[in-house]
């Protein structure tokens, strides 16, 4: 996956703790620093159009409705279509053939991928240059939502001059709280001085302590803040509110949780958990982080015996439309684990992959080869000509990251 690049060293044995839970869940002022005044979770509707909002709405999230629906409204075929694509550019050398795929298919976010030492100010020379990209709407600018994977320990893209050296999962669980809530919001404005509005982290998958480091997804590079939800919970929560307080967009990841697994997506096929059902403690980081508006969550790539055996979960409705939106009530944007490179989808053609994860309910593709793109917009535009209730998905889609684009002034209309 995209979100686990491989650590470039090898990991060293370290000896497992379990870090020390808490009973407190999103700290309070995640609601004074928030990236909206209102809830989080209120800001993120599945279609948010002035019409939809209830009586008494704000002016404020009334005008930020209409901004998105006039913007949406404004855009051509092609620029609606790329922005349920996120597309992998390095972020140490950037492949300028790439981003001129990217320009050209009107992709709406960015992932900078790999390992980069070059530091903050060098990050946002780039990320000013593929900003300045960006496509004009009604002489609106739709800025692009720029990621990257900035968890600590071996997970960590962007470093040198400018960017802290974070702790692996494990240390910042042994912390407490608040101080894991304070330094998320210091690495959250160091990305954001580098340009970067979006990560693709906290990890909040629960790997027991029996399976530890022979989970190779996330124990074995000490990922994740602990072996039980009680002591993961407190902290994924804490990591998300310190980047609300900074206004970086946060991604809950991967759901519903590759704690239970041994084989890695990244690089291994027919991954399957037989453990997690739908109503398993470790999904307790997931609701609970939803629950304090968490604005992005990102979708594993293994399949889930005991939710639905038939799909992997990037491509199933049952555990996207049924678990996540439904029964978690999430209303944020839902982006898939990285559909360009990963072993795990490797048996299923490009275009399709796209197609059944956004039939499937999700909202952005992430899609680490830009040399994809091609043929998964070709397919994307194809089934919107076909389908009625595939457009009104991708309406929804659409319409969600513009919302998320607005909440971090990606997007303006004043």
């Amino acid at each position: 996956m995209t979100s686990q690049q491989a650590p470039t060293h090898g990991s060293r044995r370290a000896r497992s703790r379990a870090p020390r839970g808490g009973k407190a869940l999103w700290p309070v002022p995640l609601l004074a620093l928030s990236l909206a005044t209102a809830s989080l979770g209120a800001t993120y509707p599945s279609h948010p159009s002035a019409a939809s909002l209830a009586p008494g709405a704000s002016v404020g999230s009334l005008a930020a409705a209409s901004c998105v629906d006039k913007v949406y409204s404004a855009m051509t075929g092609p620029q609606r279509v790329g922005q349920l694509f996120m597309a992998s550019v390095t972020a140490a050398k950037p492949d300028q053939k790439r981003i001129q795929v990217l320009q050209q298919y009107h992709v709406g976010s960015v992932f900078l991928a790999g390992r980069s030492k070059v530091g903050a100010k060098a990050t946002k020379s780039l990320v000013d240059s593929l900003q300045a990209k960006a496509d004009t709407v009604s002489k609106h600018r739709v800025g692009l939502l720029v990621s990257t994977d900035q968890e600590g320990g071996q997970v960590q893209v962007l470093s040198g001059p400018g960017f802290s050296t974070m702790p692996s999962g494990l240390v910042q669980g042994s912390w407490s709280t608040s101080k894991l809530r304070a330094e998320a919001a210091t690495w959250a404005k160091q990305l954001k001085a580098a340009g970067v509005n979006l990560n693709l982290a906290p990890v909040a998958d629960v790997v027991p302590l029996s399976l530890g480091r022979n989970n190779a997804p996330i124990g074995r590079y000490d990922r994740e803040y602990g072996h039980t939800a009680a002591a993961v919970t407190p902290h994924s929560n804490a990591f998300a509110a310190g980047f609300a307080q900074s206004n970086v967009l946060a991604t809950l990841k991967h759901f519903p949780g590759l704690g239970n697994v041994r084989g890695n997506t990244d690089t291994t096929a027919n991954v399957v958990d037989t453990v997690t059902t739908s109503k398993s403690s470790s999904l307790t980081p997931f609701s609970s982080g939803i629950k304090a508006g968490a604005p992005f969550v990102m979708i594993s790539l293994a399949t889930y015996n005991k939710i639905d055996p038939k799909h992997q979960a990037v491509f199933s409705p049952t555990v996207i439309q049924g678990l996540l939106r439904k029964t978690m009530g999430f209303k944020g944007v839902v982006v898939s684990d990285d559909l360009g490179n990963a072993v795990a989808v490797k048996a299923v053609p490009p275009a399709d992959r796209a197609l059944n994860f956004l039939s499937a309910g999700g909202d952005l593709v992430l899609a680490g080869e830009p040399n994809q793109l091609p043929a998964m917009t070709k397919a994307v535009t194809a089934r919107m000509a076909q389908s009625s209730a595939f457009r009104t998905q991708v309406d929804q889609s659409v319409h969600r990251v513009l919302t998320a684009k607005q909440k971090v002034g990606l997007l303006t209309c004043s």
